[in-house]
């Protein structure tokens, strides 16, 4: 059958998984591959006549990005409208990137954009990354689909990411932390300033980060953004333990012109004190978007509490327990720790790992030391993998405690891990998109 698609693509691309390794081949990294500016980007976008149609609330930020739209599309959804949302990276299917109405989009409908894309970029004469070229196709099935709110999640930075070609209407910087600093800078102020970069003048600009750094707060004044920020602006409140309801409400707050708009809310639906933070934020964002995207509380309540995302300190259900969790450098790791501090007790805990090599690996395992019994280590491939017995001179090296075993993948460690543990044991899985897809590969197969 007759299709854009398959009229403007290379010969060999017919599929999705054709149309992604073709992707892979413009770049010489592949998918890992990063160059960060947008005037690649802004010329195919100018090609494909891409134009602001409805509010762009885009996020950024070290951690919390992936929950923070996460709330934003759920209560947008369930108010009524017709919600994009594109995140990255994903776990299992390249879909999961680009949902409409929190469902993944089809195959088809992601090849036509690619083919656009393709079209727009060959009479431009650019290259484009494998991450520039899913952004502009993004944007073209959110067209087609008619959206009427879109969320937008920062790849890596901000100020240079291919997100930031389009101009949000608000802009969220959820937390600012070390990742990512051979592209962003060293130290807090320079990735600060970098995340600052998706704010506007004049508009709305959120910053949940309760220490933000100088940078960031310098940039917002300079370029005229209307700066609020977590404990001045907005928040959330808890209520002390004496209080009967203090283990099934929060308190959040915002400054609305004169007012302060208050509401007892039930606990989000996603796990761990840090969610607070990033509801807190999105409810701020929403707050300031009130006449043009109006929400319901029921919306908001119902959204926070049943949000789901998978790999975020998500529990498999069964014994032993199984946790599943993203978290990738050492504020996210932290976090981790913190949320296993409070789960209770377990007769052992296993850990599954498998981390990139442009990460701080020992800042990252260091937040568990003493509280690993047994480490399963997975080797990760491709340019920016780290092998498992790097790792395991990691832990060595740091004295982290527990034993070691190393694995050539993350299912064969989760495997392991599954084996030796116990039905009072308790499994972790963290360190990379990779390792938590992988660990998910071998739950679903049974292995």
């Amino acid at each position: 059958m007759y299709s854009l698609a398959s009229a403007l693509a290379p010969l060999h691309v017919k599929t999705l998984d054709d149309w992604l390794a073709h992707l892979e081949g413009l770049h010489p990294k592949g998918q890992a591959g990063i160059e960060l500016g947008l005037e690649r980007i802004a010329r195919v976008k100018a090609a494909l006549g891409q134009v602001p149609y409805c509010p762009i609330i885009t996020v950024g930020g070290t951690n919390g990005k992936g929950s923070t739209c996460a709330y934003l599309e759920n209560i947008l959804r369930r108010t009524g409208y017709r919600v994009g949302c594109y995140t990255s990276p994903h776990l299992l299917a390249y879909n999961e990137r680009v949902r409409v109405n929190g469902e993944p989009v089809s195959d088809t409908a992601l090849c036509e954009a690619f083919a656009r894309v393709e079209q727009a970029r060959l009479e431009v004469g650019v290259a484009l990354t494998y991450f520039e070229f899913g952004t502009l196709a993004a944007w073209e099935v959110f067209a087609a689909a008619n959206v009427e709110a879109l969320v937008l999640e920062v790849g890596l930075g901000g100020r240079l990411d291919a997100v930031n070609v389009y101009d949000p209407d608000v802009a969220v910087v959820t937390t600012i932390d070390l990742d990512h600093t051979d592209w962003l800078g060293p130290d807090r102020e320079h990735i600060g300033y970098e995340k600052a970069g998706i704010f506007r003048s004049g508009k709305p600009a959120f910053c949940a980060d309760p220490a933000p750094p100088a940078s960031l707060l310098k940039h917002a004044a300079e370029i005229g953004a209307d700066l609020r920020l977590i404990g001045r602006d907005f928040g959330f409140e808890r209520p002390g333990a004496e209080v009967a309801e203090s283990r099934l409400q929060w308190r959040w707050w915002c400054r609305s012109g004169e007012r302060v708009v208050k509401r007892a809310l039930a606990y989000p639906g996603l796990r761990g004190a840090t969610q607070l933070f990033n509801a807190a934020v999105a409810l701020a964002a929403l707050e300031a978007l009130g006449e043009r995207l109006p929400v319901t509380m029921q919306a908001i309540r119902t959204g926070l509490i049943e949000t789901e995302l998978p790999g975020r300190f998500q529990v498999v259900p069964g014994k032993p327990a199984i946790i599943l969790d993203v978290g990738h450098n050492p504020q996210a790791v932290r976090v981790l720790a913190d949320n296993l501090s409070g789960m209770g007790f377990f007769d052992r805990t296993h850990a599954v790992v498998g981390m990139l090599a442009d990460k701080d690996i020992a800042a990252s395992l260091k937040p568990l030391e003493g509280k690993i019994d047994m480490w399963h280590l997975a080797s990760l491939g491709g340019p920016r993998g780290t092998s498992a017995e790097a790792l395991a001179r990691v832990i060595a090296d740091a004295a982290l405690g527990g034993t070691v075993a190393c694995h050539d993948s993350p299912a064969l460690a989760m495997q392991a891990a599954r084996s030796a543990a116990g039905e009072s044991d308790r499994i972790i899985t963290f360190g990379s998109f990779y390792t938590v897809a992988g660990a998910l590969q071998a739950l679903r197969s049974g292995h």
